[in-house]
Protein backbone atom coordinates (compact mmCIF):
# COMPACT_ATOMS: atom_id res chain seq x y z
CA UNK A 1 0.00 0.00 0.00
CA UNK A 2 1.58 3.45 -0.91
CA UNK A 3 0.05 5.33 2.13
CA UNK A 4 1.67 2.91 4.58
CA UNK A 5 5.40 4.28 4.64
CA UNK A 6 4.48 7.87 4.05
CA UNK A 7 1.87 7.38 7.56
CA UNK A 8 4.98 5.62 9.00
CA UNK A 9 7.58 8.36 8.42
CA UNK A 10 5.32 10.81 9.42
CA UNK A 11 4.31 8.98 12.54
CA UNK A 12 7.80 8.45 13.23
CA UNK A 13 8.35 12.25 12.95
CA UNK A 14 5.72 13.33 14.70
CA UNK A 15 7.03 11.45 18.10
CA UNK A 16 10.31 13.05 17.43
CA UNK A 17 12.14 10.93 14.86
CA UNK A 18 14.61 12.34 12.72
CA UNK A 19 12.88 14.84 10.53
CA UNK A 20 14.65 13.25 7.31
CA UNK A 21 15.96 15.33 4.26
CA UNK A 22 14.10 18.37 5.39
CA UNK A 23 16.37 18.61 8.48
CA UNK A 24 18.72 20.96 6.95
CA UNK A 25 18.35 24.12 5.49
CA UNK A 26 17.94 24.02 1.69
CA UNK A 27 19.48 26.66 -1.26
CA UNK A 28 15.65 27.24 -2.52
CA UNK A 29 12.77 27.12 -0.47
CA UNK A 30 9.57 26.24 -2.30
CA UNK A 31 6.07 27.04 -0.67
CA UNK A 32 2.58 26.62 -2.40
CA UNK A 33 -1.10 26.67 -0.93
CA UNK A 34 -4.09 25.07 -2.26
CA UNK A 35 -7.57 25.27 -1.77
CA UNK A 36 -9.34 21.66 -0.18
CA UNK A 37 -12.86 22.61 -1.93
CA UNK A 38 -13.97 22.04 -5.19
CA UNK A 39 -12.81 18.97 -6.84
CA UNK A 40 -9.40 19.27 -8.49
CA UNK A 41 -9.63 19.36 -12.31
CA UNK A 42 -7.20 19.03 -15.17
CA UNK A 43 -5.79 23.03 -15.07
CA UNK A 44 -5.22 22.21 -11.35
CA UNK A 45 -2.96 19.52 -11.86
CA UNK A 46 -1.26 20.60 -15.01
CA UNK A 47 -0.67 24.30 -13.11
CA UNK A 48 -0.16 23.44 -9.46
CA UNK A 49 0.03 19.66 -8.76
CA UNK A 50 2.51 18.59 -11.62
CA UNK A 51 4.86 21.49 -10.43
CA UNK A 52 4.72 20.86 -6.74
CA UNK A 53 5.85 17.01 -7.81
CA UNK A 54 8.78 18.31 -9.42
CA UNK A 55 9.50 20.41 -6.64
CA UNK A 56 10.37 17.83 -4.70
CA UNK A 57 13.76 17.30 -6.28
CA UNK A 58 14.28 21.31 -7.02
CA UNK A 59 14.91 22.09 -3.37
CA UNK A 60 12.95 22.14 0.50
CA UNK A 61 9.42 21.57 -0.75
CA UNK A 62 6.55 23.04 1.65
CA UNK A 63 3.02 22.45 0.22
CA UNK A 64 -0.19 23.56 2.51
CA UNK A 65 -3.76 22.62 2.22
CA UNK A 66 -5.06 25.97 2.80
CA UNK A 67 -8.47 25.48 4.67
CA UNK A 68 -8.57 28.93 6.13
CA UNK A 69 -9.33 30.36 2.89
CA UNK A 70 -11.89 28.36 2.26
CA UNK A 71 -13.99 29.83 4.58
CA UNK A 72 -14.40 33.24 2.57
CA UNK A 73 -16.93 31.00 0.55
CA UNK A 74 -20.45 29.75 2.36
CA UNK A 75 -19.29 26.00 3.22
CA UNK A 76 -20.69 22.94 5.35
CA UNK A 77 -18.37 22.22 8.05
CA UNK A 78 -18.01 18.44 7.71
CA UNK A 79 -17.59 18.61 4.29
CA UNK A 80 -14.63 21.01 4.74
CA UNK A 81 -13.09 18.45 6.66
CA UNK A 82 -13.74 15.72 4.20
CA UNK A 83 -12.52 17.32 1.39
CA UNK A 84 -9.18 17.77 3.27
CA UNK A 85 -8.39 14.12 3.79
CA UNK A 86 -9.77 13.99 -0.65
CA UNK A 87 -7.61 16.73 -0.95
CA UNK A 88 -4.36 15.21 0.65
CA UNK A 89 -5.33 11.88 -0.44
CA UNK A 90 -5.16 13.39 -4.09
CA UNK A 91 -1.97 15.10 -3.76
CA UNK A 92 -0.40 11.75 -2.21
CA UNK A 93 -1.33 9.54 -5.04
CA UNK A 94 0.00 12.34 -7.51
CA UNK A 95 3.58 11.50 -6.44
CA UNK A 96 3.84 13.75 -3.25
CA UNK A 97 6.16 11.65 -0.91
CA UNK A 98 6.52 12.97 2.91
CA UNK A 99 9.13 11.90 3.45
CA UNK A 100 10.92 14.61 0.54
CA UNK A 101 8.11 17.55 1.06
CA UNK A 102 6.17 19.15 3.79
CA UNK A 103 2.94 18.50 3.52
CA UNK A 104 0.28 20.36 6.22
CA UNK A 105 -2.80 21.75 7.09
CA UNK A 106 -3.13 25.63 7.57
CA UNK A 107 -5.43 26.05 10.02
CA UNK A 108 -2.48 23.65 12.07
CA UNK A 109 0.09 26.33 12.20
CA UNK A 110 -1.33 29.60 14.08
CA UNK A 111 1.82 31.44 12.65
CA UNK A 112 -0.34 32.32 9.16
CA UNK A 113 -2.50 34.10 10.93
CA UNK A 114 -0.54 36.03 13.53
CA UNK A 115 1.52 37.08 10.30
CA UNK A 116 -1.38 38.02 8.54
CA UNK A 117 -2.70 40.41 10.53
CA UNK A 118 0.73 42.38 10.68
CA UNK A 119 1.11 42.64 6.91
CA UNK A 120 -2.60 43.84 7.01
CA UNK A 121 -1.25 46.66 8.77
CA UNK A 122 1.45 47.48 5.82
CA UNK A 123 -1.40 46.86 2.72
CA UNK A 124 -3.66 49.50 1.23
CA UNK A 125 -7.01 48.79 1.20
CA UNK A 126 -7.37 50.54 -1.94
CA UNK A 127 -4.77 47.88 -4.00
CA UNK A 128 -6.70 45.44 -2.14
CA UNK A 129 -10.19 46.57 -3.78
CA UNK A 130 -9.10 46.83 -6.89
CA UNK A 131 -7.38 43.55 -7.62
CA UNK A 132 -9.18 40.67 -9.95
CA UNK A 133 -10.24 38.31 -7.68
CA UNK A 134 -11.80 40.34 -4.97
CA UNK A 135 -13.67 42.34 -7.63
CA UNK A 136 -15.32 38.78 -9.39
CA UNK A 137 -15.94 37.25 -5.79
CA UNK A 138 -17.82 41.00 -5.02
CA UNK A 139 -20.02 40.44 -7.81
CA UNK A 140 -20.56 37.18 -7.03
CA UNK A 141 -21.55 37.43 -3.27
CA UNK A 142 -23.91 40.23 -4.04
CA UNK A 143 -25.78 39.94 -0.77
CA UNK A 144 -23.11 39.24 1.61
CA UNK A 145 -19.32 40.26 0.36
CA UNK A 146 -17.43 39.48 3.42
CA UNK A 147 -14.20 40.93 4.87
CA UNK A 148 -12.48 37.90 4.35
CA UNK A 149 -12.95 38.24 0.39
CA UNK A 150 -11.14 41.68 1.06
CA UNK A 151 -8.07 40.36 2.89
CA UNK A 152 -7.82 37.04 0.95
CA UNK A 153 -4.55 38.55 -0.27
CA UNK A 154 -2.64 39.30 2.48
CA UNK A 155 -3.28 35.56 4.10
CA UNK A 156 -1.70 34.25 0.71
CA UNK A 157 1.38 36.51 1.49
CA UNK A 158 2.05 35.25 5.38
CA UNK A 159 1.14 31.64 4.61
CA UNK A 160 4.15 32.38 1.87
CA UNK A 161 6.11 34.46 3.97
CA UNK A 162 6.51 33.33 7.46
CA UNK A 163 8.57 30.51 5.63
CA UNK A 164 10.87 32.77 4.07
CA UNK A 165 10.43 30.97 0.91
CA UNK A 166 12.35 31.94 -2.28
CA UNK A 167 9.78 30.43 -5.10
CA UNK A 168 6.29 30.01 -5.39
CA UNK A 169 5.01 28.17 -8.62
CA UNK A 170 1.64 29.47 -9.10
CA UNK A 171 -0.88 29.90 -12.82
CA UNK A 172 -0.97 32.54 -14.33
CA UNK A 173 -3.99 33.98 -12.42
CA UNK A 174 -1.99 34.20 -9.23
CA UNK A 175 0.57 36.48 -10.83
CA UNK A 176 -1.40 39.65 -9.25
CA UNK A 177 -1.53 38.03 -5.57
CA UNK A 178 2.50 37.41 -5.56
CA UNK A 179 3.18 40.77 -6.68
CA UNK A 180 1.27 41.79 -3.66
CA UNK A 181 2.94 39.64 -1.56
CA UNK A 182 6.39 41.10 -2.66
CA UNK A 183 5.69 44.01 -2.26
CA UNK A 184 4.54 43.56 1.05
CA UNK A 185 7.99 42.02 1.96
CA UNK A 186 9.93 44.98 0.40
CA UNK A 187 7.49 47.44 2.46
CA UNK A 188 7.99 45.28 5.67
CA UNK A 189 12.53 45.21 5.32
CA UNK A 190 12.36 48.61 4.28
CA UNK A 191 10.53 49.63 7.42
CA UNK A 192 11.32 47.14 10.07
CA UNK A 193 14.22 45.31 8.74
CA UNK A 194 17.03 47.52 9.67
CA UNK A 195 19.13 46.51 6.57
CA UNK A 196 18.25 43.32 7.13
CA UNK A 197 15.72 40.90 4.80
CA UNK A 198 13.87 39.83 7.66
CA UNK A 199 10.99 38.55 4.95
CA UNK A 200 12.14 37.05 1.54
CA UNK A 201 10.85 37.95 -1.30
CA UNK A 202 9.89 35.13 -3.20
CA UNK A 203 10.36 34.69 -7.28
CA UNK A 204 7.03 33.02 -9.16
CA UNK A 205 7.56 29.76 -11.02
CA UNK A 206 4.68 29.48 -14.27
CA UNK A 207 5.22 26.85 -16.28
CA UNK A 208 6.03 27.51 -19.89
CA UNK A 209 3.50 24.79 -20.69
CA UNK A 210 0.09 24.75 -19.60
CA UNK A 211 0.23 27.75 -17.44
CA UNK A 212 -3.88 28.41 -17.98
CA UNK A 213 -5.80 25.56 -19.36
CA UNK A 214 -8.87 26.88 -21.27
CA UNK A 215 -12.63 25.25 -20.26
CA UNK A 216 -12.98 22.59 -22.83
CA UNK A 217 -16.84 24.51 -24.22
CA UNK A 218 -15.69 27.41 -23.72
CA UNK A 219 -11.99 27.78 -24.61
CA UNK A 220 -11.86 31.37 -23.85
CA UNK A 221 -12.31 30.81 -20.63
CA UNK A 222 -9.74 29.42 -17.60
CA UNK A 223 -10.96 25.53 -16.91
CA UNK A 224 -12.38 26.11 -13.40
CA UNK A 225 -14.55 24.48 -10.74
CA UNK A 226 -16.86 26.79 -9.92
CA UNK A 227 -17.24 29.22 -13.54
CA UNK A 228 -17.02 26.71 -15.74
CA UNK A 229 -18.78 24.19 -17.63
CA UNK A 230 -19.17 20.83 -16.84
CA UNK A 231 -19.06 19.12 -19.72
CA UNK A 232 -15.53 21.66 -20.43
CA UNK A 233 -13.80 20.84 -17.24
CA UNK A 234 -11.80 17.38 -16.62
CA UNK A 235 -11.35 16.25 -13.49
CA UNK A 236 -8.68 14.34 -12.33
CA UNK A 237 -10.74 11.79 -10.93
CA UNK A 238 -12.73 11.11 -13.90
CA UNK A 239 -13.15 7.62 -14.97
CA UNK A 240 -11.57 7.17 -18.44
CA UNK A 241 -14.45 7.13 -20.89
CA UNK A 242 -15.74 10.23 -19.18
CA UNK A 243 -12.31 11.79 -20.26
CA UNK A 244 -12.45 10.58 -23.33
CA UNK A 245 -16.31 12.28 -23.95
CA UNK A 246 -15.80 15.31 -22.90
CA UNK A 247 -12.55 16.09 -24.72
CA UNK A 248 -14.41 14.27 -28.00
CA UNK A 249 -16.60 17.06 -27.45
CA UNK A 250 -14.16 19.58 -27.10
CA UNK A 251 -15.29 23.14 -29.18
CA UNK A 252 -12.49 23.88 -31.85
CA UNK A 253 -12.26 26.78 -34.43
CA UNK A 254 -12.91 26.96 -38.00
CA UNK A 255 -9.87 25.73 -39.77
CA UNK A 256 -8.73 22.57 -40.65
CA UNK A 257 -4.83 22.94 -39.30
CA UNK A 258 -3.82 21.86 -36.22
CA UNK A 259 -1.67 24.80 -35.12
CA UNK A 260 -1.92 27.64 -32.22
CA UNK A 261 -2.92 30.84 -33.04
CA UNK A 262 -4.63 33.80 -31.52
CA UNK A 263 -7.64 32.93 -33.90
CA UNK A 264 -7.91 29.18 -32.62
CA UNK A 265 -8.08 28.95 -28.53
CA UNK A 266 -9.52 25.74 -29.13
CA UNK A 267 -6.69 24.03 -31.03
CA UNK A 268 -4.25 25.72 -29.20
CA UNK A 269 -5.50 24.30 -25.50
CA UNK A 270 -5.61 20.49 -26.71
CA UNK A 271 -2.42 21.07 -28.12
CA UNK A 272 -1.14 22.72 -24.84
CA UNK A 273 -2.90 19.53 -22.69
CA UNK A 274 -1.16 17.24 -25.44
CA UNK A 275 2.20 18.68 -24.76
CA UNK A 276 2.16 18.26 -21.02
CA UNK A 277 0.59 15.11 -21.25
CA UNK A 278 3.33 13.51 -23.79
CA UNK A 279 6.36 15.40 -22.15
CA UNK A 280 7.16 17.58 -25.12
CA UNK A 281 6.75 20.96 -26.35
CA UNK A 282 3.68 22.41 -28.40
CA UNK A 283 6.02 22.81 -31.36
CA UNK A 284 6.51 18.88 -31.28
CA UNK A 285 2.59 18.21 -31.02
CA UNK A 286 1.67 20.09 -34.25
CA UNK A 287 4.67 18.17 -35.86
CA UNK A 288 3.09 14.64 -34.79
CA UNK A 289 -0.36 15.83 -35.87
CA UNK A 290 0.71 17.40 -39.23
CA UNK A 291 -0.21 14.44 -41.24
CA UNK A 292 -3.77 13.97 -39.14
CA UNK A 293 -7.08 13.92 -41.04
CA UNK A 294 -8.78 16.32 -38.69
CA UNK A 295 -9.92 17.66 -35.25
CA UNK A 296 -11.23 14.00 -34.41
CA UNK A 297 -7.77 12.50 -34.92
CA UNK A 298 -6.24 15.62 -32.33
CA UNK A 299 -9.14 14.73 -29.97
CA UNK A 300 -8.30 10.95 -30.15
CA UNK A 301 -5.06 11.73 -29.53
CA UNK A 302 -5.24 14.18 -26.69
CA UNK A 303 -8.06 11.85 -24.94
CA UNK A 304 -5.50 9.03 -24.96
CA UNK A 305 -2.52 11.01 -23.45
CA UNK A 306 -4.80 12.44 -20.82
CA UNK A 307 -6.29 9.43 -19.86
CA UNK A 308 -2.66 8.11 -19.50
CA UNK A 309 -1.41 10.52 -17.80
CA UNK A 310 -4.27 10.65 -15.07
CA UNK A 311 -4.24 6.96 -14.68
CA UNK A 312 -2.09 6.56 -11.75
CA UNK A 313 -3.43 8.66 -9.63
CA UNK A 314 -6.99 7.50 -9.97
CA UNK A 315 -5.18 3.67 -9.32
CA UNK A 316 -3.89 5.38 -6.08
CA UNK A 317 -6.46 7.53 -4.98
CA UNK A 318 -9.04 5.32 -3.36
CA UNK A 319 -7.00 3.54 -1.24
CA UNK A 320 -5.25 5.94 0.20
CA UNK A 321 -8.00 7.90 0.70
CA UNK A 322 -9.78 5.15 2.69
CA UNK A 323 -6.99 5.41 5.74
CA UNK A 324 -7.80 8.34 7.08
CA UNK A 325 -5.45 7.91 9.98
CA UNK A 326 -2.70 7.39 7.82
CA UNK A 327 -3.75 10.78 6.06
CA UNK A 328 -4.22 12.87 9.66
CA UNK A 329 -0.38 11.87 10.62
CA UNK A 330 0.92 12.75 7.39
CA UNK A 331 -0.69 16.11 7.82
CA UNK A 332 0.20 16.16 11.55
CA UNK A 333 3.83 15.69 11.04
CA UNK A 334 3.84 17.95 8.46
CA UNK A 335 2.36 20.63 10.37
CA UNK A 336 4.85 20.15 13.26
CA UNK A 337 7.61 20.48 11.37
CA UNK A 338 6.23 23.60 9.29
CA UNK A 339 5.37 25.17 12.74
CA UNK A 340 9.26 25.15 13.61
CA UNK A 341 9.85 27.31 10.56
CA UNK A 342 7.32 29.57 10.83
CA UNK A 343 7.69 30.21 14.53
CA UNK A 344 11.46 31.39 13.99
CA UNK A 345 9.87 33.79 11.69
CA UNK A 346 7.39 34.95 13.87
CA UNK A 347 10.38 35.59 16.38
CA UNK A 348 11.85 38.10 14.41
CA UNK A 349 9.01 39.36 12.81
CA UNK A 350 7.77 40.25 16.56
CA UNK A 351 11.09 41.76 17.61
CA UNK A 352 11.48 43.73 14.27
CA UNK A 353 7.55 45.79 15.03
CA UNK A 354 7.85 45.50 18.72
CA UNK A 355 5.25 43.05 19.98
CA UNK A 356 5.94 40.19 22.42
CA UNK A 357 8.65 39.79 24.46
CA UNK A 358 12.21 41.13 23.52
CA UNK A 359 14.11 37.94 21.88
CA UNK A 360 17.61 37.51 23.72
CA UNK A 361 19.04 36.17 20.58
CA UNK A 362 18.09 37.78 17.22
CA UNK A 363 18.35 36.50 13.84
CA UNK A 364 21.17 37.14 11.49
CA UNK A 365 18.13 38.22 9.21
CA UNK A 366 17.79 41.28 11.56
CA UNK A 367 20.01 44.10 11.37
CA UNK A 368 20.55 46.80 14.18
CA UNK A 369 16.59 46.55 16.11
CA UNK A 370 16.11 49.96 17.54
CA UNK A 371 15.36 49.47 21.24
Amino acid sequence: MPAEPASAHAADNANGGASGPLSAPAALRIFSGIQPTGDKHLGNYIGAIRQYVDGQDRGEALYCIVDLHALTAAHDPDALRRSVYDLTALLVAAGLDPTRCLLFRQSDVPEHTELSWILCCLTEVGRLQRMHQFRDKSVAQRELVNAGVLFYPVLQAADVLAYRAHEVPVGEDQREHLELMRDVARRFNSRFGQGGEVLVVPEHRIPEVGARIMDLQEPTRKMSTTGGSEEGTVYVLDEPEIIERKIRRAVTDSGAGIVRGADKPGVSNLIEIMAVARGCTPEEIEAQMASARGYGDLKAAVAQATVEMLAPVRDRYADLRADERALDAILAAGAQRAKAIAAATLTDVRQCVGVGALSAAPSAAIGTVGR
